[in-house]
């Protein structure tokens, strides 16, 4: 049976268990051997991270062409208009590539989010929204360029769902073990 771990990635953690520099790898928070990360989050990007120890799985999840979604909440700078939202909606051209369509709403913010460290910069000038927004590719830092396509770049992220997975009520730093596998 394979192994799944759901784990909330702090802010600053990179994703990999080898030692580059002095920032934290996941091996300073997950001690169980033999699990991958299946997929990335960027350095600046927080939340759900899946690793297990099955190849195959880690394949089509991480993949994305395997069109499992991910959504994740963005705190973006202004407050995007209707008609911004339906670009995101549509599929925006980042120039390398035409992001498939995604599903963008606003949303309040999140309750119970947890202090960021550092926290984002605060600009009395400029009023801040978040945006949920759901995706079935993931191309790399894809939320963030998308976002600031549409002249709203992303301050925070959060990744909050993967597939059938979600970062529930788990802290930033801690993981479990999960029985839920994802569907064949």
């Amino acid at each position: 049976m394979s192994t799944f771990i759901l784990f909330n990635k702090p802010y600053g953690v990179i994703c990999q268990f080898s030692r580059e520099g002095d920032k934290p790898t996941l091996k300073d928070f997950i001690k169980v051997p033999e699990v991958y990360p299946a997929g990335r989050l960027d350095t600046d990007s927080e939340g759900l991270l899946v690793l297990t120890d099955d190849g195959r799985w880690q394949a089509r999840i991480s993949d994305p062409k395997g069109k499992m979604p991910k959504t994740y909440w963005a705190q973006v700078e202004g407050q995007p208009a209707e008609d911004k939202l339906a670009l995101l909606r549509a599929g925006l051209d980042l120039g390398d590539f035409v992001t498939s369509p995604a599903v963008a709403e606003r949303m309040a913010e999140p309750a119970g989010l947890w202090e960021r460290n550092p926290p984002i910069r605060y600009r009395a000038n400029i009023p801040t929204s978040w945006l949920a927004v759901t995706l079935t590719e993931g191309k790399n830092r894809q939320v963030r360029r998308m976002t600031a396509r549409i002249g709203h770049p992303t301050l925070r992220l959060i990744r909050t769902r993967i597939g059938p997975w979600g970062l529930d009520d788990l802290a930033p730093g801690a993981w479990r073990e999960t029985s839920i596998a994802p569907v064949q």
